[in-house]
This record gives structure tokens, sequence and C-alpha cells, in this order.
């Protein structure tokens, strides 16, 4: 009875928190097909202004892969009416700030600013929408900034070459086999024409959406600011996406890589995995949580500090919106090798297939999400983040309020079944991650 009444108690205080953490927004279209959100709070004095337009890497020519990414850094150049070098001046003299980020799916600017200046941050991102200027001196120097990011986060990086390797294995038609970063000779061999075609098909109002959230302290003005702003921004052709389907993996796929920036073997095992959109996606993300999250997951506990085998282990889902990877790695103390982790993490795995997780482990993975959820909606940079990303990729703005009850309705029996689905021997990439020779014999 007294456990009855503390599950009882403990659902209570769940429903409590859902309920509280509940977002409002308001949502419509302008007439050139450009979605807006709204969503207000008072509490703190600032407001986001965000863009996110349904371009990714994905959306890139094989011969030229890295323009999304190369846009993240190209349209702050500036624009007819903000001289160059002029874009961050404004927005610091301010009081703001701003960034941008590039997935595989789609790329996402924002500009945070004190709520007075609601109309400063629309105007600057209708001006990147309706007047960007791209030159060749944008071109260039933007070219540098991105060769030198990817000497840093690439190149010269520790297992910095592991996510370009395991896409590659794991992808042979779709676009996700780069990387966003793409390829340099990609883009010096471009020439500025492409870069302003790729700007005029895909940075256009009916490919995106925008946030505006924070203390919107006159919404009817804010409205007619946005109107004023990117209702008159023509609407672009509709952009026909194609489709790209990958043949299931069959066989264990082997492949070895040598970083001249490592000194200890790293042992790689990826999946691919359905959709983030999905429910499986979603019992893979709990799966993530059994297997790696924390030094009490399963990986962590039974590898690296019971058997004392490895160093370092994760598993993690890279989830993308039209497939996925499930990638798992350690990294082997001696005198045990990248073998003995491969086995012990297959244990678990068989384990998780064969055996169910207690409704202990359970309500601690469904409490472990809540607290995630409340975490990344607890900024109005999250926040409008968030409506962005469900509206965008996923289709549905109000999942920032349900996709909570999907994750608490799954089950024990999904958890065991997914891992019988997705994580088997045959239908994976085993990738010897290893210091390359030369260095080796240094």
């Amino acid at each position: 009875m007294k456990n009855s009444l503390m599950a009882l108690s403990g659902a209570l205080m769940l429903g409590g928190i859902a309920s509280a953490q509940n977002v409002a927004f308001e949502e419509y279209n302008l007439d050139n097909g450009m979605h807006v959100i709204l969503h207000n709070d008072p509490s703190a004095p600032v407001i986001i202004t965000s863009v996110m337009y349904h371009v990714g890497a994905k959306d890139e020519n094989p011969e030229r892969t890295g323009f999304a990414h190369f846009f993240e850094h190209l349209l702050f150049e500036g624009t007819e009416n903000i001289k160059r070098g002029e874009w961050f001046k404004i927005v610091t003299s301010n009081g703001g700030t701003n960034n941008a980020n590039t997935t595989e799916d789609r790329t996402y600017y924002f500009e945070v600013f004190p709520s007075n200046n609601t109309e400063l941050g629309l105007w600057m991102e209708s001006e990147r929408l309706l007047h960007p200027v791209i030159n060749q001196i944008g071109v260039d120097t933007q070219n540098e900034v991105v060769k030198e990011e990817k000497r840093l986060r690439y190149d010269n990086s520790p297992y910095g070459q592991l996510i370009p390797v395991v896409k590659k294995n794991m992808f042979k038609n779709h676009p996700y086999r780069w990387t966003t970063i793409g390829s340099m000779d990609h883009l010096d061999a471009a020439k500025l024409e492409e870069f302003q075609a790729f700007n005029k098909k895909f940075y256009i109002p009916n490919n995106a959406v925008l946030v505006v959230a924070g203390d919107i302290s006159n919404k009817e003005q804010t409205k007619k600011w946005i109107q004023q702003y990117f209702g008159r921004i023509p609407k672009g052709p509709a952009i026909t996406r194609q489709t790209f389907t990958e043949a299931p993996i069959t066989k264990t796929i082997t492949d070895t890589f040598e970083d001249p920036n490592i000194q200890i073997p790293m042992i790689v095992t990826a999946y691919r995995t359905p959709s983030m959109k999905t429910r499986d996606a979603r019992v893979l993300d709990f799966i993530s949580g059994i297997l790696s999250d924390g030094k009490s997951s399963r990986l962590y506990k039974k590898i690296v500090d019971d058997n004392k085998t490895a160093l370092q282990v994760g598993a993690f889902s890279y989830s993308q919106e039209d497939y996925g990877t499930y990638i798992l790695y350690g990294l082997p103390q001696a005198p045990h090798t990248t073998e003995d982790i491969l086995k012990e993490m297959d244990e678990e795995i068989i384990k998780l297939q064969t055996e169910l997780i207690s409704e202990k482990d359970l309500t601690k993975l469904k409490n472990k999400y809540e607290n995630q959820y409340v975490n990344g909606n607890s900024s109005v940079e999250g926040i409008a983040d968030n409506l962005a990303t469900y509206y965008l990729l996923y289709g549905d703005v109000n999942l920032i309020n349900t996709e909570k009850d999907i994750y608490n309705s799954i089950t024990r029996e999904e958890i065991r079944d997914v891992a019988k689905k997705y994580l088997n021997p045959n239908q994976r990439l085993v990738l010897n991650y290893v210091p390359s020779k030369d260095k080796a014999q240094n």
C-alpha cells in the first residue's frame, strides 16, 4: 500500500510539472507562405527573433557539399541596408546577442535583444531574407573562416573524423553520407553564381518559419511589424525534394580509420535507425539512457567501473529527419582491447533484447526525460528553437507540449522489441578507429 501511494504521489508530481511547463503559442501564415509562431513570456524583458529555413546539408548537390553550412556564415556578411561588417556591431550596440547553426536538415538564425528592440530584430532577419549581399568578397572571406573551422573541428581534433567515417559507411545513397561542413574542394570550385542560385532557391519565405518569443508586450504591434517587414517578401517557387531510400543493412560492415591525432584506439558500432519523427526513435533515446546516461548506466557500470575494460564508453542516437544512426563507442584500458569492449557492449545489448528492464528503471528513465523536457523549455532561446523545430521538421508545433506524453507512454516491452529490431550484428558497422601507423612508430 505504501509503495502504491508513493507511486501515485510521483505520478501526480510528474503531471504537475508537465502541466506547469506547457508552452502557449499562436501560429499563422503570411500570404507569401512564411509560417509565424508567437510565444509570449513576460518573465524577463528579452525577445528572441529567429528564422529556421528548411535547408541543410541533405539539400546540396553532391558535387557542392558544404553550401548550407557556408550560408550560415555568409549571411552575416551584410545586406543592402546593413554594411559589410556592421551586423554584429548593430546587435551588440543594442544590447543583443546572435548566432546561427546548421544541421543536415535545417539552418537556424536568431537574435536575442532587450524586448524594446523587437522591431530591430525583425528588421534584421527580414534584411537577411530580402536583401542579402552575396558577392565575391564575402564568399572569399567566409571560405577561409570555414576552412579554419574544419581544421579545428575535424582535421586536427582527436576523433574528429568519427562522424564523417560513420556517415560514409552508413549511407550509400542518401545525402546524409557527407558531413555538414562539406568538402573544401567543392567550396573552392564553386562559382559566385552557384552561391547566388542556392540562396534564391532555398532562402524564400515559404521555406521558413519565423518565431518571436519572449516579452511580447504588444502582440498586435508585433504582428504589424511582422507584416511590414516579412509580408512584402515575394513567395518563391515551391521546392521539390527528392526522396532517398537506403537498402537495409543485412551483414556487418567493417572498416578501419587511422587518426594521427589520437593515441588510444576506439571501437565504434553504428546502426541505421528510423526518422526522429517515429516512435521507435524515441524508444532508442530511452535505450541510450539505459546504456550510457551517467555513471549508473549499464555500460559505464559494467565496462568502466566494475570490469575496468574501458576508460570511456557511450551510446547515443544521432537523430535526423529522414534516418537516424545509433552509435556506441569505447576506449580500452590496458591491458584490455577494443575486442573486449565490443564483446561486453554486445552482452548488454543482448540483455536488453531478451530481458525486460525493471519498472523502477523505466520510471527512472521517464523522470530523466521529464527533467530534460523542463530544462529544454526553461529559456526563451530553448523554447524558440523547439517551436521552430517541431513545426519545420516534425510538422506539429504542439509537440512542444505533447512529445513528453509519447515518452511517458513507452513500455518495457517496446524497449526490448526496438532493441531486437535495430541493434543486431548483421545490421551494423564495426569501425576500428585507431592511431595512425606513422604516429605509432614514432
